[in-house]
C-alpha cells in the first residue's frame, strides 16, 4: 500500500484493507497480489497496479550481507532469560487473581504498577486489592499528575488498608476516609483507625440500639417502607449517619430489614 506517510494513515490503511479482503473471501472472492494506493480523504485504498510474483516486486537478497546464523542453544538460553512480558503476567493475574480482563490490562501496562499491585496482593484478597489500585489510587495519581513511585500511600500501606476492609475492622466507606488520611498527612492505615477511632462498630446491641432509635424517630417512614420496601435503605442510610459511618453496613441492612418485618 502506496502514500501512507503517517502511523495514523497506516493503521487506517491496514484497517481499511483488512476489511475489504474479509469481505471479498466471504463473499467466495480470490485477493490479487497488487500494489494499492491509500486515499486518506476517502479512507480507502484503490488498485495501482498487478504483480504475479514476488520477483516483480525485485526482492532478492542482498549480495553485501552474509547469512545470520543462530545457534538454538544460545536462543533458548536468551529466552530463558526474558523477564514475564506483558500479555503473560496479564493472563496470570486473571487466572490467578481471578481479575478481569480491563483490571489486569491496566495493572500490566506498567512494571512497576504491576510490581505495586502484587505486593498489594500477596495474601490477601486479589481482586478487592486489584479494586483498589485501580480505582482509588490510581484515579489519585492521575489527578494529582504523579507516577506511581510517587504514590504517598506505598504499597504496604495499601495492603494494611485491604487488609483492615477484609477482616472487618473498617468499612469501604472508612477505608476511603483512612486513604485520605495517609495520602494527606502519612501514617500507617492501621496506626490511623486506631488513634481516630475509625474501627468499624460489630456491636450487635449498639447496632440494633441505633436501629431502634431511628425506626422510633420515624413511625411515617416505618408505614411508607411497609408500603414500599425499597424505602428500607433510607432507614439504612440514617443508621449510618447515627453511628457516625461505623457500622457494620451488612448488619444494619439485615436489622433494618427484619425490624421493618420486610
Amino acid at each position: 500500500i502506496k502514500n501512507v506517510n503517517s502511523m495514523r494513515f497506516v493503521a487506517a490503511a491496514v484497517e481499511y484493507e483488512a476489511r475489504r479482503q474479509i469481505d471479498i473471501i466471504e463473499d467466495g472472492g480470490k485477493i490479487d497480489q497488487e500494489t494499492r494506493l491509500y486515499d486518506s480523504k476517502k479512507n480507502e485504498t484503490r488498485s495501482m497496479r498487478s504483480k504475479e510474483e514476488a520477483h516483480d516486486y525485485r526482492y532478492f537478497p542482498d549480495p553485501d550481507l552474509l547469512p545470520l546464523e543462530l545457534e538454538q542453544a544460545w536462543v533458548d538460553r536468551i529466552k530463558a532469560s526474558l523477564p514475564e512480558l506483558p500479555d503473560d503476567k496479564k493472563d496470570r493475574f486473571m487466572r490467578d487473581f481471578g481479575l478481569n480482563l480491563y483490571d489486569a490490562g491496566v495493572l500490566v501496562a506498567e512494571r512497576e504498577s504491576a510490581d505495586f499491585y502484587e505486593q498489594v496482593a500477596k495474601g490477601r484478597d486479589a481482586k478487592l486489592a486489584a479494586n483498589w489500585v485501580v480505582n482509588e489510587l490510581f484515579g489519585r495519581l492521575n489527578k494529582e499528575g504523579l507516577e506511581i513511585g510517587q504514590s504517598p500511600v506505598g504499597a504496604a500501606a495499601m495492603g494494611e488498608i485491604v487488609s483492615l476492609i477484609s477482616d472487618g475492622t473498617i468499612s469501604g466507606k472508612i477505608a476511603k476516609d483512612v486513604f485520605e488520611i495517609a495520602w494527606t498527612e502519612g501514617g500507617r492505615p492501621s496506626e490511623i483507625v486506631e488513634k481516630r477511632g475509625l474501627r468499624q462498630v460489630t456491636d450487635m446491641g449498639a447496632i440494633e440500639a441505633a436501629v431502634d432509635k431511628v425506626i422510633a424517630a420515624n413511625p411515617q417512614k416505618v408505614e411508607q417502607a411497609k408500603a414500599k420496601p425499597s424505602m428500607a435503605g433510607w432507614f439504612v442510610g440514617q443508621v449510618m449517619k447515627e453511628t457516625g459511618g461505623k457500622a457494620n453496613p451488612q448488619a444494619v441492612s439485615e436489622l433494618v430489614t427484619k425490624k421493618l418485618g420486610l
